[in-house]
């Protein structure tokens, strides 16, 4: 009930202080159809199952599914044996080559998150992950996480900034 009111007075209150709703006029409408606004990016190889997309550009930026260490062309989708120092490099090279089908590279991830297993993996994980930036590595999250698909050990979601012109 008290949710309720704190809607009703809010609502109470923005009515009262003049706030209307009113068509956006900053945007050109031709711009903003949806072929602009949400792109599925496919790459050949990496692993993906048909209930998401490997990665979405929408605007200038790039949202990257669940990345998992998965062997490219094989199906169904199977994680490559070795432990986390395996899997983080496949996963790393699975990102690489979806970043290379939307035009961009490592050096145009903004933010990634990385969830783990088991979190006793975290120093390993990162060790090959820092093989993957030299300079400037994007900001970053990592978290422990139970039942990962396809038993996988990591999984690495990303988001970039799609370079201009593409």
């Amino acid at each position: 009930m008290r949710v309720r009111a704190a809607v009703t007075l809010l609502t109470l209150g923005l009515l009262a202080s003049g706030c209307s709703l009113q068509e956006r006029t900053d945007r050109d409408p031709l711009e903003s159809s949806d072929s602009n606004r949400r792109q599925v990016i496919r790459s050949e190889g990496v692993a993906s199952l048909p209930v998401f997309s490997l990665a979405v550009r929408s605007g200038d930026l790039i949202f990257l599914s669940g990345q998992l260490g998965a062997i490219p062309g094989v199906s169904p989708p199977q994680v490559v044996e070795g432990g986390i120092e395996a899997e983080t490099r496949q996963t790393m090279e699975n990102m690489i080559a979806v970043l290379d089908a939307a035009g961009a590279t490592l050096e145009d991830l903004l933010k990634c998150t990385v969830f783990l297993a088991d979190i006793a993996d975290y120093e390993a994980m990162n060790a090959v992950y820092a093989e993957y930036f030299t300079s400037d590595p994007p900001a970053r999250a990592a978290l422990a996480g139970s039942g990962l698909a396809l038993g996988a050990l990591v999984e690495v979601d990303c988001i970039a900034a799609a370079p201009e012109g593409i």
